[in-house]
């Protein structure tokens, strides 16, 4: 049994057990849409564990910790986009402390058919990305796999994952986020929000603990990957925002308004 197998079998138990509120407040949030959505942040595994049938635990997935140098890329033979992600999108970037911060988002387009999803497949490998709930190439096709990765002080680590069908879409104020600490190795500063919301949401409004929010709106043409923003990211089924809470605050609840 791969890491990945044990991964997805603890994942799948905590969903069935009731234990206490998670000690880490680094869970994903969801508007009307509720749907299982896995994380890593350079934890244990066994973190699933700790989760409650209220919310949904972090997860540590192979992958989640440092090393986010691309391998050598595959020969570039068969259908272009079997070898490398359709996009490689920078959500947000920032400094704090003298340090730089990024947050990138690889998505992979849905193979047609088993021997593609496989190429795709050896070719995610090459980027040290493994595509959740697959257990077999054929389970890869017709869907699409992301991954969101945070780079901090030349430190990376994937901090999002998952697969979904190639037709599935958002709408209204749907909305899918997670929080999670800045910092690698940081489990109490929770500050830093990533999600996502249908390709027609206008605003996301970023609620702090100390009553303060960042409302975001959609990037145009010249905004910056320095400003908060709603931003399309090619070959995903959604638009994606970051925000940041203020130092001193942290992250309370993210929703989509107007």
């Amino acid at each position: 049994m791969s890491d990945s197998d044990i991964a997805l079998l603890l994942a799948d138990a905590a969903d069935e057990v009731e234990i206490g509120i998670a000690p880490y407040e680094a869970v994903l949030r969801g508007g009307r849409r509720r749907r299982a959505r896995r994380w890593a942040v350079a934890a244990a595994t066994a973190l699933v564990l700790a989760g409650s049938s209220a919310t949904l635990a972090v997860a540590g997935l192979p992958g989640g910790g440092g090393g986010g140098a691309v391998a050598t890329r595959p020969p570039a033979t068969g259908t272009p986009h079997v070898f490398e992600p359709v996009n490689r999108t920078t959500l947000a970037t920032g400094a704090e402390n003298g340090e730089e911060w990024r947050v990138t988002l690889d998505t992979w387009q849905a193979p047609v058919d088993t021997a593609e999803a496989r190429a795709t497949m050896n070719a995610m490998r090459a980027y040290g990305e493994y595509p959740p709930d697959v257990r077999g190439a054929s389970d890869l096709v017709g869907k699409i796999a992301y991954f969101v990765h945070l780079d901090h002080g030349g430190e990376s680590r994937k901090v999002m994952e998952n697969t979904v069908p190639e037709s599935d879409t958002m709408s209204g104020t749907d909305l899918m986020s997670g929080s999670l600490p800045l910092e690698p190795g940081d489990t109490k500063d929770v500050r830093l929000v990533i999600g996502y919301v249908a390709k027609t949401a206008q605003r996301v409004n970023c609620a702090w603990t100390d009553g303060t929010a960042t409302v975001l709106e959609r990037a145009g043409s010249g905004t910056g990957s320095d400003v908060e923003a709603i931003r399309r990211a090619e070959g995903s089924p959604y638009d994606w925002f970051v925000c940041l809470a203020p130092k001193g605050t942290r992250y309370k609840t993210a929703e989509v308004v107007g």
